[in-house]
């Protein structure tokens, strides 16, 4: 029997760091602080050292990375974290301030849920307002619930709008995580990979910004709360990031 082709992210083609200016004035939604900086901070870097706009707009309230902190409540990792997004997108070059939509962490809500009309009308009004010639969200089956239901809320956004804005959906947990059927299918993607070796340096102090995140970590009475490993680090070491575009 023949074996089936698994999509390898690797094998996409490369093109050139000069290739983000022509990307134009980009949104970047981010499900969670740090999905910026891991996702796409190169291209991030790259759109503001060529004086590209660039908005990041965060979806969750980032408050479930640490839930059983008693040092640090609900609200005060939500502000630590949404501090730690502005560091980091100014290490980015990025100096307008994010909007937060901060949709409860773990729960941003998919279509037919609670809250879910309400946010992407949000949106839908931001991309009306910012008028992007690009929008960067995760893969539509990165496979995180709230990458998920974030990648929903942007394209039930893009619908109303008369004319939608390209869309490019960049990859977390799917460089490691990814179920075959997680995967892009045959026919369903063109994709290429971005050089983002000239700004490698500047993407790894945006995601060390995020120090929440990183080992040893600033919150250390949850022993069960989540950290990046280093092999889910070492991905966006890469001089390379990944994006798709559906066909």
């Amino acid at each position: 029997m023949r074996k089936a082709l698994v999509f390898d992210f690797h094998s996409l083609p490369l093109r050139p760091s000069s290739y983000a200016a022509t990307l134009g004035s980009t949104v970047v939604i981010a499900p969670h602080p740090d999905d910026e900086s891991l996702g796409c901070g190169g291209l991030i870097a790259l759109l503001r050292q060529a004086a590209v706009p660039v908005q990041v707009v965060l979806i969750s309230d980032g408050t479930m990375s640490h839930p059983n902190s008693r040092k640090f409540p609900p609200a005060a990792r939500q502000a630590l974290r949404e501090a730690e997004l502005r560091q980091a997108l100014l290490e980015l070059g990025v100096e307008t301030s994010p909007v937060c939509l901060g949709l409860p962490d773990s729960k941003v809500p998919r279509e037919g849920q609670a809250r879910f009309t309400e946010a992407a009308t949000q949106l839908q009004e931001l991309f009306a307002t910012v008028k992007p010639a690009t929008i960067l969200c995760p893969w539509r089956r990165d496979p995180h619930p709230d990458h998920r239901a974030t990648s929903e809320l942007v394209r039930a956004a893009l619908t109303g709008l008369p004319v939608p804005p390209r869309l490019l959906e960049y990859v977390v947990w799917a460089w490691e995580r990814a179920a075959p059927t997680d995967l892009p299918q045959p026919g369903e993607v063109s994709g290429w990979r971005l050089d983002v070796g000239s700004v490698l340096e500047q993407k790894q102090r945006a995601i060390a910004a995020h120090r929440s995140q990183l080992a040893p970590g600033v919150i250390d009475d949850d022993p069960t709360g989540f950290l990046l490993s280093p092999e889910m680090l070492a991905h966006f070491a890469r001089p390379f990031e990944a994006y798709l575009e559906v066909m």
